[in-house]
């Protein structure tokens, strides 16, 4: 089993900075990619950033359109976290922040919901203009 819980998400200025953090327990071993997802009122969670986690080093990482540029992801193995660096935020980036992590190996693109079967609890990160 894997636990993930984050950290890191508040009330910041349009313009502003936050950076949120994926703690991992358990069998992190099995962790193939983590991502983080965003859900706001009445809207479906959305795909923002992934990194793949079952290297040593590096992990290739992908991104939506709408963060690119601006969301950072990254990992930190002996830490076993991911975080992810959120600049020049706005207000259309606020909603819950969940960590996701995958622990069946396989192919994944690593962009849809189905892929993941670990969960947190989830973060709000709320972005005032």
């Amino acid at each position: 089993q894997v636990q993930l819980v984050e950290f890191g998400g508040g009330l910041v200025q349009a313009g502003g900075s936050l950076r949120l953090s994926c703690a991992a327990s358990g069998r992190i071993f099995s962790l193939y990619r983590m991502a983080w997802f965003r859900q706001s009122p009445g809207k479906e969670r959305e795909f923002v950033a992934t990194i793949i986690t079952i290297t040593l080093s590096g992990g290739s990482t992908a991104y939506a359109d709408s963060v690119k540029g601006r969301f950072t992801i990254s990992r930190d193995n002996a830490k076993n976290t991911v975080y992810l660096e959120m600049n020049s935020l706005k207000p259309e980036d606020t909603a819950t922040y969940y960590c996701a992590a995958r622990t069946v190996g396989g192919v994944s693109i690593g962009t849809a919901l189905y892929e993941y079967d670990v969960w947190g609890q989830g973060t709000q990160v709320t972005v005032a203009s």
